[in-house]
């Protein structure tokens, strides 16, 4: 991620990321914050924003989002050989830099860097909780396909496309839906209307 960073020109930087109402710039931040946080430095944010966990998320972002890229960059670069995180499964820091790196690629037209087994392992978490995107309701009852995988989830009305759009889709994010068909894709755009 910090290599993809390190290669934006200004203008990309300033690119709506597909977080709403975040830029590229302003994503990167919440992937440094993520990348350098801690349990105690967790509950303390928690504590400053009264326990509001999507307040926190969003006045941290944006104040990292307002840190030079530079900065932003080098960073995250030294936080590559650490193993802090936040009081959440490790697990929880793969669906972090999967998906918010896609967050910033996909609008720019770049490339994803995840691996297959980095997504599967991402579509398993979401797939199993609800918090803090609401990803286990947000598919409930539907029969998810991701043939470039060759993996499923549960029966219903099947919803089939690419496994990086899947796990978009149960993260909440619109675009997910564009490569997604099947008769259960009306269902997940109604339920990703609304919050979970």
């Amino acid at each position: 991620m910090a290599d993809t960073l390190a290669g934006l020109t200004p203008d990309q930087w300033s690119e709506p990321s597909l977080c709403a109402g975040w830029s590229v710039h302003v994503a990167a931040g919440h992937i440094l914050v993520g990348a350098e946080q801690t349990p105690a430095r967790f509950m303390k944010g928690m504590a400053a924003n009264l326990f509001r966990f999507n307040n926190m998320i969003d006045r941290d972002a944006h104040r990292s989002g307002a840190l030079p890229t530079t900065e932003i960059i080098e960073r995250l670069k030294v936080t590559t050989g650490t193993t802090n995180h936040p009081p959440a499964p490790v697990m929880a820091m793969l669906g972090e830099i999967v998906v918010h790196g896609e967050d910033i690629r996909r609008p720019l037209g770049l490339p994803s860097h995840a691996s297959p087994e980095a997504i599967v392992s991402c579509l398993d978490m979401f797939s199993g909780a609800n918090f803090p995107v609401g990803g286990k309701k947000r598919i409930e009852g539907l029969h998810l396909v991701a043939p470039d995988l060759d993996w499923s989830l549960n029966d219903g009305p099947e919803v089939s496309g690419p496994g990086m759009s899947l796990l978009l889709a149960m993260a909440g994010r619109p675009a997910g839906l564009e490569s997604l068909s099947g008769p259960g894709v009306t269902e997940l755009h109604r339920r990703m209307a609304t919050p979970p």
